[in-house]
């Protein structure tokens, strides 16, 4: 990472911050790139500098909650793409299929 930082002239003090994922290796990866900088005179605080990504904390978020109803049966956006490539756009696949979803969603929402 060191390399890459020095490739683009960004070790003098201009590197303000790192956006990731949550992935552990991140934070490991920022507190190394620390203790690089450190060991070349420049101060830079993985604990402040490194930005988890929101969009993916939302993405977590919403996802236990969905699971949390006990929804199943989400499509993932590139099989619904291939899907829509394979069948067409307009058409559908099991059209009982996404009523009976519907039904059990309306029923667990009522539920809570």
């Amino acid at each position: 990472m060191k390399v890459v930082l020095d490739r683009f002239e960004l070790t003098d003090g201009r590197l303000l911050g790192i956006t990731t994922d949550n992935a552990s290796t991140k934070y490991s990866m920022t507190r190394e790139l620390q203790s690089t900088l450190e060991a070349s005179a420049i101060q830079w605080r993985a604990l402040r500098n490194h930005i988890p990504c929101m969009t993916h904390v939302i993405q977590l978020a919403l996802g236990a909650f969905i699971s949390s109803l006990g929804v199943k049966g989400r499509t993932k956006s590139w099989e619904a793409h291939e899907r829509n490539q394979q069948f067409g756009e307009n058409e559908s696949i099991d059209i009982g299929q996404s009523q009976r979803l519907r039904k059990e969603c309306k029923a667990r929402i009522n539920k809570v």
